[in-house]
């Protein structure tokens, strides 16, 4: 309870205290200028943290959370059971449908996905559990306008990509990505394959902080640096 406090307390510093902080204050500050009439989807939902901030920037939009994890899925149900313009999905996404195996981390569920990454901590628990797993492109209602989609999934950002390819093309949403060394690399993924998925509908990668201050996107070649050299691991997908 202490240590969820202390995050808590954290999160609210407008100075970023590590990276990942960074990230949240850049991302808060992309969804806050939102339309408010804007339609979201928060993909690795979790405790719906991203979600809150969609619902609030854009409340007259529709907004969608993607959770596979049974007990996290029940605890979001809850949580935006009162909130009509917030619907949770209990599925991973990915690029099939069906049922998967899952590496749920019992010790640290945000570390949990489809397939096992590498952990900070060498004391994590895990198990097996079974998935259902469903492309965006089928859950999403084709008659929404999508304009910005959070990928958080533990290294599968690519599958959930190419499961989402016509919803993309269409909206052509931004889109606030995880996409890092110790995660991706288990599921094939590349800085490459990344950015020619996205290069092909026309879009760019950007980094947060230069999105948001119209800087220059990224060429093939930086997006690979800072991916191998990890210099970052949150990304922006735009027009």
């Amino acid at each position: 309870m202490i240590k969820d406090l202390i995050k808590k307390m954290l999160k609210l510093s407008p100075i970023p205290l590590s990276k990942n902080h960074k990230y949240d204050l850049l991302t808060r500050k992309i969804i806050s200028n939102l339309p408010t009439s804007s339609n979201c989807i928060d993909v690795g939902c979790y405790k719906g943290e991203i979600l809150d901030l969609m619902k609030n920037a854009a409340p007259q939009g529709q907004h969608f959370g993607i959770e596979p994890i049974p007990n996290q899925f029940d605890f979001l149900i809850r949580k935006y059971s009162q909130m009509a313009n917030c619907s949770i999905i209990n599925i991973a996404a990915s690029n099939t449908k069906g049922v998967s195996e899952f590496n749920y981390v019992i010790s640290n569920p945000s570390y949990s996905g489809l397939l096992k990454r590498d952990y900070d901590k060498p004391n994590e628990i895990d198990t097996k559990i079974k998935v259902k797993t469903d492309l965006l492109d089928n859950v999403i209602p084709k008659n929404i306008k999508i304009d910005l989609i959070k990928i958080d999934v533990e290294g599968a950002e690519l599958l959930v990509l190419e499961g989402a390819i016509n919803l993309i093309k269409k909206n052509k949403p931004v889109v606030i990505f995880e996409h890092g060394i110790g995660a991706s690399n288990h599921y094939g993924a590349t800085p490459t394959k990344l950015f020619d998925f996205f290069a092909k509908l026309s879009m760019k990668v950007s980094m947060l902080d230069k999105y948001l201050s119209n800087k220059k996107s990224l060429t093939r070649e930086e997006f690979k640096k800072q991916y191998h050299d990890r210099l970052n691991y949150y990304f922006i997908a735009h027009k």
